[in-house]
C-alpha cells in the first residue's frame, strides 16, 4: 500500500499504481481539497486497475483526523471513556455512532477503510497514544473497542486494530524512534484483551507496530515478527482476518534492515500487506527488488476489506442516521474534557 503525491494522479502515480504489487493506496491530509475532489480521486484510484485497489487513510478522530473541512471534526477516543465511566451505556452508545459516522462519511465519497480503532492501553506513557487510546483499563478499551467497529460495519467498512500487540507501555514514537517493550508476553494479557474480544466478534484487520519485544523476539520488531504475527496473533489468539504492517519509512521499522529487505522480513513474517509512505524513491526500490510471491489466501483475505453499501453523499447528509449522530457529536465535544488518572479510571 503506497500513496499519492497530490489532490489528482500523476502519470507516474497511475504508472505505479498499475504495478502488480500494489495493492492499495493510503491517502493523507495533502490529498484533500473538498468531499467532491476527494470522491473524484478515489474513483481514479479505483479505475486505475481491476480488481480495485483498495483506498485507505487514518480517520481516528482527534489528533489523527486526515480530512477535516467538509467531514465531521470527531473527538478522540478517549472521550468516549470519558463518557463510559459517566455512563457505560452512553459511552457504548456514542463510540458505535462516531464509528459509523467516521465509516459512513467515508464510504460517501468511496473511501474503503480507515485504520481504525486504536486500542492501545492509556499507561500515561506515550504520548504519540495518549488520548488515541480509548481508556487505561483493558475491559472498557476492549468494550468500547467492539461498539465503534460494529459501527463502522453498519456502514460497510472493515475495521483495523491497531498497534498489534500494543504501543502505549513504551514513551518512544516509532514514527521517529525504535521503541522497546520490555515486558514478558505472560506480562501483556491486559494489551492483549481487546484483541482477543475483537476476534471473538469477527474483527477484519489488524495492524502491527514497529515495537521491540526482546522478552518475546529478540531479535525482530513485532512488524516483521513471524512469533508475533503467526505464533501469538494467528496461532494463540486465532485470528484469521488481514495482518497490515504499519509504515514501513517510519523511523521504529528501520532496525529491521533496508527498506527491501523489510518489507521483505514483513510479508515473510506473515504480514497481508506493508504500507510504504511519503518516500516515492523507496517505492519504487522495493517494486524493482522486492523478490516475493503473496500467498493465496492473502488475496482472498484482502477482498475482504473492500468497503460495501456506501450511500451517496446528499442522501447520507439526509438521513435521519446521519442528524442524530451529528446532535450525539455536538454533545459529546461541547462537554467539557474529563482528567482521568491512568490505571485509575
Amino acid at each position: 500500500m503506497i500513496d499519492v503525491a497530490g489532490t489528482e494522479l500523476t502519470a507516474e502515480d497511475r504508472e505505479v499504481l498499475r504495478h502488480p504489487l500494489v495493492g492499495g493506496v493510503i491517502l493523507f491530509t495533502r490529498n484533500y481539497r473538498d468531499p467532491v475532489q476527494l470522491t473524484a480521486l478515489v474513483a481514479s484510484i479505483h479505475a486505475a486497475r481491476s480488481p480495485a485497489l483498495i483506498v485507505a487513510v487514518d480517520q481516528e478522530g482527534g489528533r489523527v483526523q486526515r480530512f477535516r473541512s467538509g467531514f465531521s471534526v470527531l473527538p478522540p477516543a478517549r472521550r468516549m471513556g470519558q463518557e463510559y465511566d459517566l455512563d457505560p451505556k452512553a459511552g457504548l452508545d456514542l463510540a458505535r455512532r462516531m464509528g459509523w459516522l467516521m465509516a459512513a462519511e467515508l464510504r460517501a465519497c468511496g473511501v474503503d477503510l480507515s485504520f481504525a480503532p486504536c486500542v492501545d492501553l492509556d499507561y500515561g506513557v506515550s504520548e504519540v497514544i495518549g488520548d488515541r487510546a480509548f481508556h487505561a483499563k483493558a475491559p472498557t478499551v476492549s468494550q468500547l473497542a467492539i461498539a465503534w467497529v460494529h459501527g463502522m460495519r453498519d456502514a460497510g467498512m472493515a475495521a483495523t486494530a491497531k498497534h498489534f500487540p500494543g504501543h502505549g507501555a513504551v514513551r518512544a514514537d516509532s514514527h521517529t524512534a525504535s521503541p522497546v517493550d520490555r515486558r514478558e508476553l505472560a506480562d501483556m494479557d491486559d494489551d492483549l484483551m481487546p484483541y482477543r474480544r475483537l476476534i471473538a466478534n469477527g474483527l477484519p484487520a489488524v495492524m502491527i507496530s514497529h515495537v521491540l519485544f526482546p522478552a518475546v523476539d529478540k531479535d525482530s520488531v513485532a512488524s516483521v515478527s513471524s512469533r508475533w504475527i503467526r505464533d501469538v496473533l494467528r496461532g494463540d489468539l486465532g485470528f484469521k482476518g488481514v495482518v497490515f504492517s504499519d509504515d514501513m519509512s517510519m523511523a521504529g521499522a528501520a532496525v529491521a534492515g533496508d527498506v527491501v529487505m523489510r518489507s521483505q522480513r514483513a510479508l515473510a513474517a506473515g504480514c497481508d500487506m506493508v504500507l510504504l509512505c511519503n518516500s516515492r524513491p523507496s517505492v519504487l526500490t522495493v517494486l524493482e527488488r522486492l523478490d516475493f510471491e503473496p500467498e493465496p489466501p492473502s488475496h482472498v483475505r484482502l477482498v475482504r476489506m473492500r468497503g460495501r453499501d456506501g450511500m451517496e453523499r446528499e442522501a447520507l447528509l439526509a438521513s435521519a442516521q446521519w442528524q442524530e449522530s451529528r446532535e450525539h457529536l455536538a454533545r459529546a465535544t461541547s462537554k467539557p474534557d474529563l482528567k482521568l488518572e491512568a490505571g485509575r479510571a
